[in-house]
């Protein structure tokens, strides 16, 4: 007899385990309900709100400029894509939404690496208040970090990706250093053959690589899992605390989120948050605004300020990114480098945050895409968001 739940997502819940969450069809149930999967621990917004319907629009039937991944329209390029829940806002407002029969307007999805993007809007809360200073050495927050390969680097240097770092950022890796990084966040089963480690244990264990810090771009998740770990040493809160009362709050969040968590609690600030799309499309016009909600700073505007235009394009091009040509990377957030404007938050398996400042717009797209990567997909989603940003202006 067929269960409800395999009528929504194609198989059993029983079916669905640490060792395939992150894998297709299963991910379609567990990237919606990472909490039944990997420990988390909850960031509280001030209050749970229901958020009703969600706005349904013509603009899904829209046709698409010809060539964009052969699909006729906006609806066939949301399946196409893998898409779990899209939101567009214009001017602040939400002109359109969709949700996949196995998501939902009230259901969090993990955002991946978009969590990147979180923990440093955290800690420029953290430098206004002067706990973090960004230019001083990772040490002085973290003394255990000498001898590591973070032992010389600042925090400057983390935020921005340009950490002397021997280490291979391969999603896919099950032998080497990143399938020991997986087990230590609690996010692959443990290998028996292998000490358990916890986050920190693990990345005290990376070694510098040849060059200085400081040079090109080199994308490394561990970092930002270091930026938690100095956000709590920072405030003497957790991880979860601290991204609630700086950010979650304040936004006017209208759901919980929540973070995924090692075995000492450690937050898995690189990829382990999960939030609504239209809480996280909330954080977008927030930026888009300069920093301010309903009146309030939420982000200092010099912190914005300088990661909108800071971000060093030598360091993006000789780091050889195949994405954003003109592009720049600062403060854990992705520039264009476009005359738009724009800027983003991406996460692996398809998850997006999408800011155009010249037309007011903010897209939230987030995926069960079955490649963790898909560089041919990521070009084609930059290409789908320009043509919505065109057609809403």
């Amino acid at each position: 007899m067929t269960t409800q739940f395999a009528e929504a997502y194609g198989f059993e819940r029983s079916a669905v385990t640490l060792a395939n969450w992150r894998t297709a069809p299963f991910s379609r149930f567990s990237f919606g309900h990472a909490e039944e999967v990997v420990p988390s621990t909850v960031i509280a917004a001030r209050a749970e709100v229901t958020e009703g319907a969600p706005v349904v629009s013509n603009l899904l039937r829209q046709s698409l400029p010809e060539g964009l991944a052969g699909q006729p329209d906006v609806g066939a390029y949301l399946d196409y894509a893998h898409t779990d829940a899209f939101v567009l806002m214009k001017a602040g407002k939400i002109v359109a939404e969709r949700y996949a029969r196995h998501a939902g307007i009230d259901q969090r999805h993990i955002v991946f690496s978009i969590s990147k993007s979180l923990t440093a809007l955290v800690i420029a809360s953290l430098e206004a208040e002067g706990l973090i200073n960004p230019e001083a050495p990772v040490t002085s927050l973290l003394p255990e970090a000498a001898g590591s390969a973070y032992g010389d680097c600042t925090i400057r240097d983390v935020l921005d990706m340009r950490v002397s770092l021997a280490f291979d950022e391969a999603y896919l890796n099950t032998d080497g250093a990143y399938a020991r990084y997986r087990r230590a966040t609690l996010w692959n089963p443990a290998d028996q053959s292998q000490p358990d480690e916890t986050l920190l244990a693990f990345l005290l264990t990376l070694k510098k690589d040849a060059h200085p810090h400081g040079g090109a771009h080199f994308y490394a998740s561990p970092n930002s899992d270091l930026l938690g770990i100095l956000i709590e040493r920072a405030t003497g809160q957790r991880y979860a605390e601290a991204l609630s009362e700086r950010l979650w709050k304040p936004l006017g969040a209208r759901h919980h989120a929540s973070v995924t968590v090692d075995a000492e609690g450690t937050a898995r600030a690189a990829g382990g948050i999960s939030v609504t799309a239209r809480d996280l499309a909330r954080v977008g016009e927030m930026l888009r605004n300069g920093g301010m909600v309903d009146g309030q700073r939420i982000i200092p505007q010099a912190w914005l300020t300088d990661m909108l235009t800071a971000g060093d394009h030598k360091a993006w091009v000789d780091g050889e990114s195949n994405f954003f040509p003109n592009g720049r990377y600062r403060s854990q957030w992705y520039q264009s480098g476009e005359p738009d404007g724009a800027f983003c938050a991406i996460g692996i398996h398809g998850q997006w945050l999408y800011v155009d400042p010249s037309t007011e717009t903010v897209v939230v797209k987030l995926s069960s895409q079955p490649n963790p990567l898909d560089d041919e997909l990521k070009h084609d989603n930059f290409a789908f968001f320009r043509a919505l940003c065109a057609w809403t202006a």
